[in-house]
């Protein structure tokens, strides 16, 4: 029999430290340094801390400042992006374990209508998102750009490990928690609204996004709660999923190649 109380309240611990990650990740992101005041970064995942942006090359060592804030390398950055995200989805699926709580409720059935709606969605996202960050320079709302420079590869071999691996599992582990669990699993172990579930996980995720700025992190509230309302309408992870992944993964290329 499932045990929903204690898995409820494992899942709590766990997101309490992803957003106390989140916030010291924020501060250490926004606050100027003593060398260099101008440079700003943003978050991609919450565990992410700072790095010099315009360092002349991408793949060099880390380095400390002196005014205690780390500078990371691109490489140190995702392999701290698969360290990170690959622990909290592990305690994840081993809290699941624990506490026999059924796979069925996060809806990972695999089809191609899943697949393709996760395509298609994906892609209205994309253009939202770049809207957003749009507006977000125009009125100087924040930098959500310089934390996304940064763990931009410059060699096939880096980028094959972002598109291949980075950001599959900062899609998988994020769709798992926000929605599969905060909303799929919840829904079907305490009988509550998947929509009020899909609004309280919106706005979780927003906040693990507050390096973005004030605009990023209302328009990441804002995605959030069109892959959760996706999620509650479809039933299917895998479509949040892929949409998830797609959102990012243009965002790099695009961008940055």
């Amino acid at each position: 029999m499932p045990e929903w109380t204690a898995f409820a309240g494992f899942v709590g611990v766990v997101l309490a430290g992803l957003l106390f990650l989140a916030r010291a990740s924020t501060q250490a992101v926004t606050a100027p340094s003593a060398s260099s005041a101008e440079t700003q970064t943003s978050e991609f995942p919450p565990t992410l801390t700072e790095r010099v942006v315009d360092a002349p090359d991408r793949d060099a060592r880390p380095v400390d400042s002196g005014d205690g804030a780390l500078h990371l390398s691109t490489t140190a950055l995702l392999v701290n992006v698969v360290v990170s995200q690959g622990l909290f989805a592990t305690l994840l699926v081993v809290g699941m374990w624990v506490a026999a709580v059924p796979v069925s409720s996060l809806g990972l059935t695999v089809d191609a209508l899943s697949l393709g709606a996760g395509v298609g969605l994906g892609v209205v996202l994309h253009a939202i998102n770049t809207l957003g960050s749009r507006l977000s320079e125009r009125f100087d709302l924040g930098d959500a750009t310089a934390l996304r420079e940064a763990m931009a590869p410059d060699s096939a071999g880096g980028w094959a490990a972002l598109l291949l691996v980075v950001l599959p599992l900062v899609a998988g582990f994020e769709e798992l928690l926000f929605r599969g669990v905060l909303i799929g699993t919840f829904a079907t172990g305490f009988g509550v609204s998947p929509w009020l579930l899909a609004a309280v996980s919106s706005v979780a995720f927003a906040l693990g996004h507050g390096a973005q700025g004030r605009a990023g992190i209302v328009v990441t509230g804002l995605l959030g709660f069109v892959l959760a309302a996706a999620f509650v309408l479809t039933g299917s992870l895998i479509t949040v999923v892929v949409a998830h992944y797609l959102v990012n993964a243009l965002e790099f290329v695009v961008n940055e190649r």
